[in-house]
This record gives structure tokens, C-alpha cells and sequence, in this order.
């Protein structure tokens, strides 16, 4: 089902995937460079709901508007705050997330919002080859509980750069920022996406 959103930044979309007898919501946001039909985002969309786990796949609304270039980050949370009556408005908490940009929306606004916790994939720790420009301090202010999964080899941070903190974190390895592997790798790319599902399920019910 797919559901179109006013927010103050313009028209949002959502895709709904949703589970018999769900028990949470996962919210799923893009990064700044693509959309929905990111590897990871399709991958958790298809195992989820049979988890208990009914996944919403959020178009922000300079992607569905067809610009090629994301806002500034106040324009994303401004666009996030508005989807969140749709997203809470299943009664059930709701695991705000995203990939890369979308996951620095979610560890942004997740205590304003009352989110229930947040996945952060492919979280861009720093730009790259920049890692003196950290933002950790968003991930560690997220406030609620958190699961980061970052690829191996990702050049946005590695997961051996991340810093202590409350949070739990799954490495994709050999994973680069869309968690692509090389074909040299000792997995391939569909054990890198179970990878992905099978720690996110784990986590998930560890919610509940």
C-alpha cells in the first residue's frame, strides 16, 4: 500500500509492507543519494513482516518531488516530523531508521519524536577521507536504543572508527557504503544482505 504525506517540506510517500499481527513498526528512510530500492532497504522490506515487524519504506519529499540532490539536514528532519503522525498512527512503537543521511535524520529526531529506537545503516560517520569531521555526537545523542550495521570497508566509517556507546553494532564485511561486496570476498552479496536481516531480526525482538 502506498500512502502520500503533506509535511512543511512538501509531499512524502510511504510504502507500506505490513505484517499479520505486528508487534512494531520499522520506518525506513533513503540516503541522499538514492531511494527506496536501496539493497538494504529491499532486503529488510521482504523479511520483516514475517517477523512481526511491519516495515514503512519513506520517500522523502525532495525525492519524490524527482530532484537529484538532497536539502539541508533541518529540510530532512522537517520532512521526517511530518510522516511521523502516518508512521505512529498504527498504535505500535515505532523503530525510526534509515540508510546513511536518513540514519542521521533518524538519530537526530528520535527523542523529539518518541521513538521507540532507531537502526542506523550505513551511518556516515564522517565524510571520506575526513574523519576529523565526526558525527558521532549525532548517533550518541539518539537517546534511545540503537543498532548501527556499517559495511566493512565503508570510506563514511569503518566500524572500527565508530566511538564507545550505548548502541549495538553489526559489521557487513567487506561492505561498502551500499553494502556492495567485492566478488574476491569470502561472502557473497546475499550473505551480506542475511547478514544484514538476520542481525536486524535479532535486535527487533530483543525490543519487544
Amino acid at each position: 500500500m502506498i500512502e502520500t504525506v503533506e509535511t512543511d517540506a512538501g509531499t512524502a510517500r510511504i510504502t507500506w509492507l505490513k505484517a499479520q499481527k505486528a508487534r512494531l513498526v520499522l520506518a525506513l528512510s533513503h540516503g541522499a543519494g538514492g531511494g527506496i530500492e536501496a539493497r538494504d532497504l529491499q532486503a529488510l522490506a521482504r523479511v520483516l513482516p514475517g517477523h512481526g515487524v511491519t516495515v514503512a519504506l519513506v520517500e522523502q519529499p525532495w525525492r519524490v518531488a524527482g530532484k537529484k540532490v538532497a536539502p539541508a539536514p533541518r529540510t530532512l528532519d522537517t520532512g521526517w516530523r511530518g510522516i511521523w503522525p502516518a508512521l505512529s498512527g498504527m498504535a505500535l512503537p515505532v523503530i525510526s531508521g534509515g540508510r546513511s543521511a536518513g540514519a542521521r535524520v533518524a538519530c537526530r529526531t528520535a527523542t523529539e519524536l518518541g521513538a521507540h529506537a532507531v537502526l542506523a545503516l550505513s551511518f556516515p560517520l564522517h565524510p571520506p577521507g575526513k574523519p576529523e569531521k565526526s558525527r558521532a555526537a549525532e548517533l550518541l545523542g539518539a537517546g534511545v536504543p540503537t543498532l548501527v550495521v556499517q559495511g566493512g570497508n565503508d570510506p563514511f566509517g569503518r566500524p572500527a572508527e565508530f566511538p564507545n556507546g550505548s548502541y549495538d553494532l553489526v559489521e557487513v564485511p567487506h561492505g561498502d557504503h551500499g553494502f556492495a561486496v567485492p566478488k574476491r570476498a569470502e561472502i557473497t552479496q546475499e550473505q551480506a544482505l542475511e547478514i544484514i536481516t538476520d542481525g536486524v531480526v535479532r535486535w527487533s525482538a530483543s525490543l519487544a
